[in-house]
């Protein structure tokens, strides 16, 4: 239920303040960064709030750092030369997105840290700002699991992995804690630029929020690249050492140079007086919002990592642009839908999906097309057969016999499975029964012609294979 400002009125006891600006954006990470420039675009009067550079976690800790630190471990680099490489990247992105950049876009830019004050004020280090709208981009920060010892462990996570203050030489060995797309990402980039890395995952398998399948490919993959891959294995404690830190499961312990956790994030909401303000939160800490992303709160919206949903950059740019369009009523209003955007785990191979998986599918009568990559010719010719092509239709009991049924989901693992993935999205976002996608020529010998070949057993047996029900144990 939305509720009106449930704090302090606004200076001048009126309980109405004078609007200074059309939207006010707290966090400069790149849902405030699509939040802010929409609205700019737009013609709106803008400020950003930020206590940080502009560009957030995905441009100096995250996805940025991350995926050249991979490329790099893809080139036979040494560990200094990757990071090296890292930071010179970092740099060049940043110059395309600092705070320069967006006031000459004409969007106003204020560093400090920033409290909600009223129905439309913003406090930044005792300044009031007032604006019509105000839309929370504050993000999200890695979790630290409630493990013993291990604050003295002096531990890594991706915001100090990433730190220009990180010295990476002298690792010879790395512990990772939590084998999630973070877990999964770095253990094998480290492993391939030559440290010996333990990677310890609680859950039974590696990706535990992916398709098992997936996840047995990956697993194989990071078992062949060298990783120590323990799963089902919880820690019980960490214990520095004159060799490094010893790290302890049920089933003995292990000394490694450094240890990095990557066991999930939780919000950046500190300071912001979100409880005086009225302004709800998940039993995690996450912000709520609905799907227009409006906070409980009339005129407060919420985007991005802060809000619990699908963390992943591009989900946060298109969190701010519609919360943006939504809050300056401009146009039809906008509703946000998680299951149209797909995201990429990018390990070797890459694991991509959007939608249901076929476990979720099956309650749904669901029917599911895959192709093993052994059945691509692409895949053959390149020697990478490890992975598969599945695509998931949804029931369509007068039409299903002629278009296939509309796609529901999809799950790519593959090279290039990031790059293949955004034609099921498309299906999706428009609605698109699977016989287009069949009757759409493909060129050869490429690894979306997997898309056309999965798709085609929709409407009859494909080289000995054709669509099967969805399983739950798919």
């Amino acid at each position: 239920m939305r509720r009106r400002w449930a704090g302090n009125a606004a200076p001048g006891g009126s309980g109405s303040a004078e609007v200074h600006h059309d939207l006010i954006v707290v966090g400069a990470g790149a849902a405030g960064l699509g939040a802010a420039r929409a609205a700019r675009w737009a013609g709106a009067d803008v400020v950003m709030v930020s206590d940080g550079p502009v560009g957030g976690d995905c441009t100096f800790t995250g996805c940025v750092p991350s995926k050249t630190l991979i490329a790099a471990s893809h080139e036979g680099l040494d560990l200094a030369a990757a990071f090296a490489r890292v930071r010179s990247t970092v740099d060049r992105v940043a110059a395309t997105e600092s705070a320069e950049v967006l006031r000459r876009e004409g969007i106003a830019v204020i560093e400090g840290r920033a409290r909600l004050a009223g129905p439309a004020e913003v406090v930044v280090d005792g300044s009031t700002l007032r604006a019509r709208r105000i839309i929370l981009a504050t993000g999200a920060t890695p979790a630290r699991p409630d493990i013993p010892g291990l604050d003295g462990a002096d531990p890594l996570t991706s915001d100090t992995l990433f730190a220009p203050s990180f010295d990476p030489r002298g690792i010879r060995s790395l512990g990772i804690v939590g084998a999630g797309p973070v877990g999964c990402e770095l253990a094998q980039a480290f492993a391939r630029l030559g440290v010996e890395v333990l990677l310890l995952e609680a859950a039974r398998r590696v990706l535990p929020a992916e398709e098992a399948s997936a996840a047995a490919v990956i697993a194989a993959a990071l078992r062949h690249d060298g990783v120590d891959l323990r799963v089902g294995r919880e820690v019980e404690r960490v214990e520095r050492s004159a060799d490094g830190v010893v790290v302890v499961t049920a089933d003995g312990s292990r000394v490694v140079d450094r240890l990095l956790v990557a066991a999930g994030r939780r919000p950046v909401t500190d300071g912001l007086d979100l409880a005086d303000a009225g302004v709800a939160i998940d039993t995690h800490g996450f912000i709520r919002v609905d799907d227009r992303l409006a906070t409980t709160v009339d005129g407060v919206y919420a985007v991005g990592d802060v809000t619990g949903r699908l963390p992943f950059t591009h989900a946060a740019d298109e969190m701010g642009r519609l919360a943006a369009g939504n809050a300056l009523r401009r146009g039809v209003r906008g509703r946000f839908r998680a299951d149209w955007i797909p995201h990429t785990i990018f390990t070797d191979p890459e694991v991509a999906r959007v939608g249901l998986v076929e476990a979720e599918a099956a309650r749904h009568g669901g029917r599911v097309a895959e192709l093993p990559l052994a059945e691509l010719d692409r895949a053959v010719i390149e020697g990478r057969t490890d992975g598969y092509v599945k695509l998931i239709a949804g029931p369509r009991p007068v039409l299903r016999r002629f278009a296939g049924g509309r796609i529901i989901g999809a799950t790519i693992v593959a090279p290039r499975a990031g790059e293949m993935i955004h034609e099921a999205a498309l299906a999706m976002r428009t609605r698109m029964f699977a016989g287009r996608l069949a009757q759409t020529v493909h060129a050869y010998p490429t690894w979306s012609h997997g898309i056309q070949k999965a798709t085609a057993q929709f409407f009859g047996e494909i080289e000995g294979r054709r669509a099967r029900p969805a399983r739950v144990s798919g």
